[in-house]
């Protein structure tokens, strides 16, 4: 014991965890002392024991164990922070403490998970209680299980959550132990207090004695509802309640009490798990259910009824089995198969419930149809599935559907429609029933009450009875007006028959009871309203027809003289129609006072009006007793009980009246008195009718004009706007122009109700009534309707009940007016036919099938909400592979939308929530698509339908980082306009949170701007409790964005005011509900998405807005600190400041800049600044602009700032804060570079890192002022510098950014040199070049542009500098077509550097400028002085040659007078990207084409056009054929114009044989691709652009040059065939066209070069040997070169072995010895017997040589090459021998020396023939690279080349054989083509130098005479030309 000293003195904390369990008893005790005694819960203390709580209740000694539970216990209940023990602590009480054999440690354990319940962790909790549910131990499971019962019993099933627990109920009862089976029992019973009968489903598979035990203990159960006995910490005041309740003991409390339980039952579908069961379908259910035999489609159906029996299903795509099972009920003539699939469709839709809602618009119809069938067990069936669908849906989705069988002529189908209508009301509430839906059915109720069968006559009472019961006898009499009493009773008396569902006790209360339930019930379920009433106006019209509106039946004239009398004096009857005016006029005036004095109850109104109708009446003379008696009408009209009868006598003398000078105001007066008396909907249309049955245009312009008076008092309730459009017509065809006026300036007041839609009456109007409509619509445009003054106050009684109504109103907006368009019913025009094509498996036919169904709709306008089989089909759609299709579709949609108007709200589950899932798509442009016709739905329907149910939230599910943000953006967007919200929003939120902390930074974006508008409506409280789901390092993150967001949380809109209520907003969106007084509002919640509110860390709400404009502004706002700038870049050099570096700008970037700028500028300019709206962003840089130029030197004190804010909206959404961004950056620049200031690299580094983003934008706009931007930087800062920014910029994921980054690159090499490249040229340029290869066109192209840039600048070096790209790095198909565009285009721009100025001028000595040449026409005006020589002697008078070329179109002299360089110009538009430029240029060279006289001008520009047109045909295959937005009939316009050109040039054969084979090649190869395009066939006439192209290689095959073309198709053979990639159809074509040449062979063979053809047969052979062309899959190629080969031989026999001259090596191939057989064999066959010298081919008979002799002279020769000193005579002699025998055999001579000598013959052989090849060739144009051509001939070549290009020379030169090499073909690189491209380029240049070098030096040539001559000719020429 003497240890024990040593523990007694440590801490408590330490004793808690000491190795001595007597120490832990001790600490625990003491810490349990400690916990009791700490008061404060907040205390610092409780932290210590954080992490030891878990080893108090797991101790291993069970003593110790029992003492730390206790303790803690204690820190549960006192500690603040005891809530972050939880999961740890029950985990350890689950394993260590449940197992024990003491009661009181279980007890404890018990205990501890109850305290953590009540402290609010009641699902941790039950976590790991559920988890104990696993352990092996039954003693654990056991006190599990009764844990989870105390804590239902004394927490409830609000708390305590039910579904996980029920899900286990049943393994418990199958358990081996006992005591786990009673226990669960318990358990189970203590569930079935809380939640009664839902228990039942999840355990109706449990053991039958186990389920009978449990029934029994049900019964037993008192009948009141549990009551919840323990609190939690946050119900303290529930607790309060309860105690009070427990003390007093009263009944009330109960009461109350059952209220509040019974607002919530539980759900039993909610506790059960889905099940999935479309995988489960039997696998050829869709073919057996088409089966011709019934058994086989029975046995599907069988298969599928089981599946669907279970309870609840999981939701997925149910479409195709809902219209299989639809088909079978509307088709199957089986109806026992009918039964079973209507049991199959209500087992769907039970249990999917909502989610079945997409599929209920289809069925419903087919089974009302179906209700034709007698057979009892059918219609139960179809009964049962009618009903189960109804439960899915709304009544407004399939009124449409139940409406149109209500009037079929079979009865059946009539009855059970109303008795199904009869069943569905009873699950509805007076808000869920609306007037608006009631009223439709109502009339066809009334109808059938008079049907001939009484069952229909039954089902129709039991209906209207169920209605009136649903939303009360009220709400139903004004559609029962015309019932009479009997029938009346008896839809009473259905109506107290009636039990509703869900409602204890039923009738109980009665009639009134009922209707006083209802009031209140309706107000609260007035916001989430099932979408707008489909009539509204009918709706509200009520109002005024529901006051006590007398049906007065008409008086005889006796009647009313007895009634008059009674209340008129008699003196006043009597003068009424005396003869004079004055007795009249008295007579009036007392009739006026007696109606002043009278009594509403005893005033006879209809008597007096007509008193005041008799004679003279209305056609009253005097204007005084005229306008007495109309105002006596007003005056009757206000006062008394006027009915519409008694308006009926006035109406026409008013309207007779209402154009009269004098009495026109009176008669206004008293047709307003009398709209307020009988409602102004009623009084206006009898006014107008009657007004335009008369001729008078003074009254008719009149009335119109009272009318739009009238409107803006009485407000536009109820008018019928039908009516009035086809009065308004007439006026505005009226001849007089007032009338028209008049009918504008009402059109103009109905348009500020109305908005847009009302213009869709006029549109047939003529354009300049039209315009005059528009113009007063424009004046109307923003203002907000005028607030009701006159007709409210008798509405005023029933606005108490008309809560729900003012509601719709409200919610029914423009749709209303919508309602009133005449609308067509297209569902007959939507054929089965057309359905199919929009499905077919051909693209082409579903492009048709859309293009009908569009057409449909646009000739209808307007369409009703039925159109068939449609939506299936278009869903189908909207996932289509063919995008364009997708949008197509989607376009259709937004056509629907517009055209069905507000009743497209039936169709949002099936066909609107599809257009959410195309949101994902990965293209921009479908995405766009997809969101503009969201949101025209979305204008039309409202947001309610698409918040409600599961369907956006699982859409929110999809990890689609496109979709994610494209929803999160629109609800964004959409949410802060609206009121109320259905609770089904708070589905999003998981997935809102789980947005948040997406991979993408845009979603995790998208979702922090939507955060606070879901909080608007879903309130923090609710957010914040559903973050308890998420992980903790989560939730810490997540809870830190709720507190951002509550603080810039947008306020609700208002409820629109009253008086307004029953107008529309002003606008015609009824998307955008809210009162016109909010219009500020929408635009704080825009601003705040458009920049993350994120962002602005700790900023206040925007309310202060108000008071921050009132601080001072004046003054300067850049604030100059001296040495600020240097301090910070000290800092951040120190690393005490984060450096400016960043994916994307996080919130202490923005915090340390703000920090950092408050003292260099204003504080209103700050806020301005860093404000998330940004609008105050644009405001903010105006000033600056304002200020920069007065403030520059501050401006430069604070530009590392500056800079630094502009890079932070380079993150900006939002284009307008960009543009002003960019302008004020441009205007920066430029006031730098005028202050010749220089940046440094403090502040680039934070800046154009920034900036080369934006390069990349797609908006064209930004791209160009970025470029000028950093064309401006260079004049601030080294290009030197800027070039590694733009070189790192080219790594960017982003290919427009790649390509801009390139093209700069390019630039600044163009402007600025090599050694503008970092860090050396070498590495800069094989970077660069890297970029050739890239996927994206643009990219290569700019890539070879910056290449070509460098060319320019270092010529040859470029080859050293790029060194060998390897060609793994490069594409090369795409390097090799983009190599040929880009080199061409940069002939096209050395071309024409008019045109283009971006070919570098190079500066040398003597330059030529050919431009100046060419812009001039004197042709010669500016040369520069030449040295004068005195050459007259020499220099006659020449000619100057005739120009062979004329100007060739007016169009072509506009642009040059020299046709060479404007034909180079034309060319060089054919390649373009762009389409119509592209057509234009080829329309051009057709017209020259065309054109004998002019087509000669093409002459020498073949080669050039052909490579311009094979460019275009690849251009228009990768990228034309596959850009989905170009229209494919410009394409196709495009192909026949470059075939119609090919087609003109080659039938001139004198032009086609100017093609060279390369060119030929490419052009074959682009011609057959283009044969092989299946795309081409898709476009419309494709086959026969097809045809066009074979006719056009026909031609090429019979114009060109016939060598060339043979030996292009050989190389193409010999291409296609090593690649892999091509088509064999390629190869084929190939070789057809190769027979058909071998087949012209005969009549060609003269033209053909032999020797180069056999130098390309050697090449291919050398590639394919025979053995690997026989391993070819085909052998056509093997037969196709021997027939070749065959042919050539038989054409020209022995002599085909002479032409093997340009064969360097024959051993290489096979060639030499197949030719030799075939020769041997076809002399063999022609009987000739020859020696061997003659069977090889030297047929000379004078030259025969004796092989003894032959041997001698080799002898001979072969000594002089051995001796030393006729070494050079031997091989000379050896050489010329075997020119003269090339047969000769000189094997055996060579086979007795070395070696060594051998190879030293070889060699000498060989040098002497490029010796005297060198010699005899021509020097070409084509030069040596070295340029070391000093010999006359090669410049004069030179010179008639140039002359050739001006036009002055009148032969063209024959095509000289290029060299060997060049006729060697291989396969190139990339990098070869590269290089081979730039050589050409370099040539060209060259041929500029040498040419001027020519003319400006000719004393220099040392060429013969003749050359000489001409040149001083040409010069004389130049000089007398210049004088």
């Amino acid at each position: 014991m003497g240890d024990d000293s040593e523990w007694m003195k440590l801490p408590i904390d330490q004793k808690c965890e000491h190795k001595i369990w007597k120490a832990r008893l001790n600490g625990y005790e003491e810490a349990l002392k400690l916990f009791q005694k700490i008061e404060d819960e907040k205390s610092p203390e409780w932290g210590k024991y954080l992490g030891l709580i878990k080893k108090f209740v797991t101790d291993s000694n069970a003593v110790a164990q029992l003492k730390g539970l206790e303790a803690a216990l204690a820190f549960i209940e006192n500690a603040h922070v005891a809530g972050k023990t939880t999961g740890e602590v029950v985990s350890g009480v689950v394993s260590k403490v449940f197992n024990q054999p003491k009661a009181r440690a279980k007890e404890l354990g018990t205990d501890i998970c109850l305290t953590y319940i009540e402290i609010e962790k009641a699902e941790l909790v039950q976590d790991e209680l559920i988890k104990g549910l696993d352990n092996k131990n039954p003693k654990i499971v056991v006190a599990c299980v009764e844990t989870l019962r105390k804590a239902l019993c004394e927490f409830g099933s609000k708390i305590i959550t039910l579904k996980p627990v029920v899900k286990v109920l049943p393994k418990l009862f199958e358990s081996r132990e006992k005591a786990v089976r009673d226990e669960a029992k318990l358990l189970a019973v203590e569930i079935y207090r809380w939640i009664r009968d839902a228990l039942r489903t999840p355990l109706q598979n449990i053991n039958s004695v186990q389920l009978k035990e449990l029934e029994e203990e049900w019964v037993k159960l008192p009948p009141a509802a549990p009551k919840q006995t323990r609190f939690l910490r946050s119900q303290q005041d529930l607790k309060a309640k309860f105690e009070q309740q427990q003390a007093a003991g009263g009944d009330e409390a109960d009461g109350d009490d059952d209220d509040e339980v019974e607002a919530a039952p539980v759900d039993p579908y909610e506790l059960l798990e889905a099940v999935e069961i479309l995988s489960k379908l039997p696998k050829d259910f869709y073919e057996k259910i088409e089966a011709k035999k019934w058994q086989e489609r029975k046995e599907v159906l069988e298969a599928v009824e089981a599946l669907t029996k279970n309870p609840k299903l999981e939701s997925g795509d149910y479409g195709d089995l809902a219209r299989a099972l639809k088909k079978v009920i509307g088709k199957d003539a089986n109806v026992m198969l009918v039964a079973m699939a209507a049991k199959c469709l209500a087992g769907l839709a039970t249990g999917l419930r909502k989610k079945f809602g997409t599929y209920a618009g289809h069925v419903v119809p087919t089974i009302l149809e179906k209700f034709k069938e007698k057979k009892p067990q059918v219609v139960q069936a179809l009964q049962e599935a009618i009903d189960a669908v109804f439960l899915t849906t709304t009544l407004q989705n399939i009124s449409e559907d139940v409406l149109a069988v209500m009037d079929n002529k079979n009865p059946s189908i009539k009855q059970q429609a109303s008795l199904f209508l009869a069943r569905s009301f009873r699950h509805c509430t007076p808000s869920t029933l609306p007037k608006s839906v009631l009223k439709p059915f109502c009339a066809a109720f009334l109808k059938q009450v008079n049907d001939s069968a009484p069952e229909v006559r039954d089902a129709a009472f039991e209906a209207l009875g169920t209605a009136m019961k649903v939303v009360g006898e009220k709400a139903v009499n004004p559609f029962l007006a015309d019932v009479d009493k009997l029938k009346l009773d008896k839809i009473k008396e259905c109506a107290d028959k009636v039990e509703l569902v869900g409602k204890k006790g039923g009738g109980g209360g009665g009639g009134g009871g009922g209707e006083k339930k209802a009031k209140p019930a309706a107000k609260a379920a007035g916001p989430p309203k099932k979408g707008k009433p489909a009539s509204a106006p009918s709706a509200k019209s009520k109002k005024a027809s529901d006051t006590k509106e007398t049906v007065e039946t008409e008086l005889s004239p006796e009647v009313c003289e007895e009634k008059a009398a009674a209340v008129l004096p008699a003196s006043c009857m009597q003068l009424l129609d005396s003869g004079n005016w004055k007795e009249r006029l008295a007579s009036m005036e007392e009739f006026q006072r007696a109606v002043e004095q009278m009594d509403k109850s005893e005033m006879p109104c209809q008597a007096l009006v007509k008193m005041l109708a008799k004679k003279p009446g209305w056609k009253e003379t005097n204007f005084q007793v005229m306008q007495m008696k109309l105002h006596i009408v007003g005056l009757i009209a206000q006062k008394g009980s006027f009915s519409k009868t008694s308006a009926l006598v006035v109406l026409d003398g008013l309207v007779d009246k209402i154009g009269d000078v004098k009495c026109g105001s009176n008669a206004k007066e008293a047709l307003t008195a009398i709209g307020e008396a009988c409602s102004l909907p009623w009084t206006a249309e009898q006014v107008v009718s009657m007004a335009f049955t008369q001729k008078n245009p003074k009254n008719q312009a009149e009335t119109l004009n009272w009318l739009a008076n009238a409107m803006k008092e009485f407000g536009f309730a109820g008018i019928n706007v039908k009516a009035f459009i086809n009065n308004v017509k007439t006026a505005l065809g009226a001849t007089n122009p007032a009338v028209r006026t008049s009918a504008i300036t009402l059109l103009g007041v109905m348009y500020l109700y109305m908005g847009a839609p009302l213009r869709m009456f006029f549109e047939d109007e003529k354009p300049a009534l039209l315009s005059q409509i528009d113009a007063e619509f424009e004046k109307m445009q923003g203002q907000s309707p005028p607030a009701p003054i006159r007709g409210t106050k008798k509405a005023g009684a029933e606005e108490e009940g008309d809560a729900a109504a003012e509601e719709e109103e409200v919610d029914g907006g423009a749709g209303d007016i919508m309602d009133l368009l005449p609308r067509t019913d297209i569902s007959d025009k939507i054929t089965s036919d057309m359905v199919s094509k929009i499905s077919d498996k051909n693209w082409k036919i579903r492009k048709e099938g859309l293009d009908e169904v569009a057409a449909v709709i646009s000739e209808a306008k307007f369409i009703q909400a039925n159109i068939g089989e449609l939506p299936m089909a278009l869903k189908g759609r909207l996932n289509d592979s063919n995008k364009l299709l997708v949008q197509q579709a989607l376009n259709i949609l937004q056509q629907i939308a517009t055209a069905m108007g507000p009743s497209l709200k039936q169709h949002v589950k099936n066909l609107g929530i599809p257009v959410i899932t195309v949101l994902g798509d990965s293209k921009s442009n479908v995405r766009a698509a997809a969101l503009s016709t969201l949101n025209a739905w979305v204008e039309q329907t409202g947001m309610k339908e698409w918040l409600e149910g599961e369907d956006l939230s699982e859409e929110l599910k999809k990890e689609n980082p496109f979709l994610r943000q494209e929803i999160l953006g629109w609800l964004a967007e959409k949410l802060p306009t609206l009121r109320t919200v259905p609770a089904d929003l708070m589905l999003c939120v998981p997935h809102l949170y789980g947005c948040l902390e997406d991979r993408s930074g845009d979603v995790r974006k998208k979702a922090q701007d939507a955060l606070p508008t879901f909080m608007m409506h879903l309130g923090y409280e609710k957010m914040s409790k559903a973050t308890s789901k998420l992980k903790p390092a989560s939730k810490d993150q997540v809870v830190g964005m709720l507190e951002k967001a509550r603080a810039v949380m947008p306020a609700k809109p208002e409820a629109p005011a009253k008086a307004a209520a029953s107008k529309p907003p002003a606008s015609s969106t009824p998307a955008a509900k809210p009162a016109s007084g909010l219009c500020t509002f929408p635009l704080t919640t825009a601003n705040m998405t458009t920049t993350s509110w994120l962002g602005v860390v700790g900023k206040k709400p925007p309310v202060k807005a108000g008071a921050k404009d009132e601080e001072d502004k004046s003054g300067p706002i850049f604030i100059l600190v001296p040495n600020g700038k240097e301090q910070r870049i000290k800092e951040e050099k120190a690393l005490k400041i984060l450096k400016w570096n960043f994916i994307t700008p996080r919130d202490e970037y923005v915090e340390q800049l703000k920090t950092q700028m408050s003292t260099c500028l204003p504080k209103w300019l700050q806020d301005e600044l860093f404000h998330f709206d940004f609008q105050r962003h644009v405001k903010a840089i105006g000033a600056m602009i304002e200020h920069m130029e007065a403030e520059c030197e501050a401006v430069i004190g604070c530009l590392d700032l500056i800079l630094k804010w502009f890079t932070l909206r380079f993150f900006d959404t939002n284009t307008s804060v960009l543009m002003k961004a960019l302008e004020f950056l441009k205007l920066l620049f430029t006031m730098l570079s005028r202050k010749n200031y220089q940046l440094n690299d403090y502040e680039a580094s934070s800046f154009i890192p920034y900036l080369i983003l934006k390069v990349g934008e797609s908006k064209d706009v930004v791209r160009k002022d970025v470029r000028a931007i950093l064309t401006m930087l260079c004049k601030v800062y080294a290009a030197s510098k800027v070039f590694p920014f733009l070189m790192e910029g080219t790594k960017s994921k982003n290919s427009k950014q790649r390509c801009e980054c390139l093209e700069e690159l390019g630039c600044l090499i163009e402007n600025f040199g090599m050694n503008v490249c970092q860090p050396t040229p070498a590495k800069a340029l094989k970077e660069i070049a890297l970029h050739i290869g890239d996927r994206d066109t643009t990219v290569r192209n700019a890539a070879l542009n910056t290449v070509v840039a460098a060319y320019n600048a270092c010529g040859d070096q470029v080859f050293k500098l790029i060194g060998n790209v390897r060609p793994s790095n490069l594409n090369h198909k795409n390097a090799a077509e983009v190599t040929s565009s880009s080199i061409f285009n940069s002939q096209a721009r050395a071309q024409n550097a008019h045109l283009e100025q971006s070919a570098p001028s190079i500066p040398k000595e003597f330059q030529l400028d050919l431009e100046v040449f060419e812009n001039n026409h004197t042709c010669a005006s500016d040369i520069p002085d030449l040295v004068q020589h005195k050459l007259d002697e020499v220099l006659e008078p020449v000619m100057i040659p005739e120009r062979k070329m004329r100007s060739v179109s007016p169009h072509f002299d506009d642009i040059h007078n020299s046709s060479a360089s404007t034909i180079n110009f034309v060319i060089s538009q054919v390649a373009s990207g762009d389409i119509n430029t592209s057509i234009q240029a080829l329309a051009q060279i057709d017209e020259v084409l065309r054109q004998a006289d002019k087509a000669e001008a093409m002459s020498g520009h073949i080669d050039q056009f052909l490579i311009a047109t094979f460019m275009q045909l690849r251009l228009i295959y990768n990228t034309h054929m596959a850009d989905d937005r170009l229209d494919k009939k410009d394409i196709f316009k495009l192909y026949s114009c470059i075939i119609g050109n090919m087609l003109s040039l080659f039938s001139m054969e004198s032009l086609a044989r100017e093609a060279s084979m390369g060119v030929l090649k490419d052009l074959m190869h682009g011609l057959i691709t283009l044969m092989l395009d299946t795309r081409v066939e898709d476009i419309e006439d494709g086959q026969q652009l097809i045809r066009s192209v074979n006719l056009l290689v026909v031609r090429v095959l019979e114009k060109s040059d016939q060598t060339n073309i043979l030996s292009a198709l050989l190389v193409l053979l010999q291409d296609s065939l090593i690649s892999t990639a091509g088509s064999p159809m390629f190869s084929e074509l190939v070789m057809k066209c190769l027979w058909r040449m071998i087949r012209f062979l005969p009549q060609t063979i003269n033209s053909i070069n032999l020797d180069r053809i056999l130098l390309d047969v050697h090449n291919f052979m050398k590639v394919f040997p025979k053995e690997k062309l026989k391993q070819l899959k085909s052998d056509v190629p093997h037969r196709t070169l021997k027939t070749l080969l065959h042919t050539l031989c038989r054409l020209t026999g022995a002599k085909i072995l002479d032409h093997m001259s340009m064969i360097e090596n024959r051993n290489e191939s096979e060639l030499e010895a197949h030719l030799r057989r075939v020769v041997k064999h076809s002399a063999n066959l022609s009987g000739l017997k020859s020696d061997k010298s003659t069977e090889k081919g030297a047929l000379r008979s004078d030259d025969k040589v004796i092989k003894a002799k032959v041997s001698d002279i080799l002898s001979e020769i072969f000594k002089k090459i051995g001796s030393k000193e006729n070494t050079k005579e031997g091989l000379t002699e050896l050489y010329e021998y075997k020119q003269k025998y090339s047969d000769a055999d000189l094997e055996p001579f060579l086979r007795n020396n070395s070696q060594f000598f051998q190879s030293y013959v070889d060699r000498g052989l060989r040098m002497i023939e490029s010796e005297r090849e060198g010699k005899g060739r021509i020097q070409t144009s084509t030069g040596d690279s070295n340029g070391e051509d000093l010999n006359a001939a090669a410049y004069y070549e030179r010179l008639k080349i140039l002359r050739q290009r001006r036009g002055l020379e009148n032969s063209t030169p024959e095509e000289d054989r290029p060299p060997l090499s060049s006729l060697r073909p291989s396969v190139a690189s990339s990098t070869d083509m590269l290089h081979s491209k730039l050589s050409q380029l370099k040539e060209s240049r060259e041929h500029f130098q040498q040419e001027q070098s020519h003319s400006h030096s000719p004393t220099r040539s040392s060429s013969p005479a003749s050359n000489l001559d001409d040149l001083k000719k040409r010069l004389e020429r130049i000089k007398s030309n210049r004088q």
